[in-house]
């Protein structure tokens, strides 16, 4: 006889499901870095694609052999640096003690080096202009830059209204931590939402079966939170850990599709192939850090293609 019971799908941990309150992607934490750099970058889902590529997994059963990988194509157009922050520690986490954008908002950060904790560059990108996204206004972002505060106050002056490049972040084979929202789906049932079991036919009422049975006990007198019930699907905010980069390149024929990725268009410009895929759909802006937990990897994959088959049909 088939089993009528099963454990809960969907995890508690993202609970509450709402939609995220903005769409720009953020980082709760960044990992620890003694060499001085920007610890974070920002891109736009172009689509996936695939690639093959040498295996290079350590013991893996195809180790030196050609595979093939999916692969997310993400289209990261240079980054202006606005201003710089300095932040020093309080009883309630980092709160920022000045803001600067100009030479005179340097010196009063260097005044203020003794009490500071960490060092971040604001950054913003013109998707209008430098991508196929038709955005209206830049997206502005805040990242860390790693290394003691000192040095990390004279890198990040340096950089101060010049662009940086992706490649100027992040090398070839480097592991990668993203974030972004993920595709809204509005209001969705429990069926969907949480994966609970459609009724038989001798327990559901009259077009009713796509509920759960039962609310909860008499006792407490109340619904609890973890009752699997009807609600927002989607448009979440969601980090994913260790993507590899598989290749950076500024040559976007290398990458394009015949006919442009579909919903996006041509890539113009820098990008970035990812392994696996990215969370949220195309012309999403996903956010790009240094990873929090990573693993040993060879430095450089060999990638020896990458499918330019014509995705309008997908």
């Amino acid at each position: 006889m088939a089993r009528k019971k099963r454990p809960r799908k969907g995890s508690l941990g993202f609970s509450p499901r709402k939609r995220a309150a903005r769409e720009a992607p953020r980082f709760g934490s960044f990992p620890e870095d003694d060499d001085v750099g920007i610890q974070g970058f920002a891109g736009y889902k172009a689509g996936m694609t695939h690639v093959i590529m040498v295996d290079d997994r350590p013991n893996s059963p195809t180790e030196g052999l050609e595979v093939q990988r999916a692969a997310t194509v993400v289209e990261t157009p240079p980054v202006r640096v606005n201003s710089v922050r300095t932040h020093e520690k309080r009883h309630d986490g980092l709160a920022t003690i000045t803001e600067a954008s100009d030479d005179e908002g340097l010196a009063e950060a260097e005044s203020f080096l003794p009490r500071t904790e960490r060092v971040s560059v604001t950054v913003s990108t013109d998707p209008s202009v430098l991508t196929g996204v038709p955005a209206k206004e830049p997206v502005s972002m805040e990242f860390p830059v790693s290394g003691d505060a000192a040095d990390a106050l004279e890198y990040a002056s340096g950089l101060l209204d010049d662009t940086v490049r992706f490649d100027d972040v992040f090398t070839s084979g480097e592991l990668v931590d993203v974030a972004a929202v993920t595709k809204g789906k509005g209001t969705e049932g429990p069926v969907k939402r949480w994966g609970v079991k459609i009724q038989g036919r001798k327990a559901k009422r009259k077009g009713r079966g796509r509920h759960i049975g039962n609310l909860g006990p008499w006792h407490p007198t109340r619904v609890r939170w973890q009752v699997p019930q009807t609600g927002q699907e989607g448009y979440h905010h969601r980090t994913e850990m260790n993507k590899r980069i598989l290749k950076i390149g500024d040559t976007p024929d290398e990458v394009n599709p015949d006919g442009g990725f579909k919903r996006y268009g041509l890539v113009r410009g820098d990008h970035a192939l990812l392994k696996g895929s990215v969370p949220g759909p195309v012309k999403r802006l996903v956010g790009i850090r240094k990873p929090l937990r990573p693993k040993e990897l060879p430095e450089e994959p060999t990638v020896n293609m990458v499918s330019t088959r014509s995705r309008q049909g997908v």
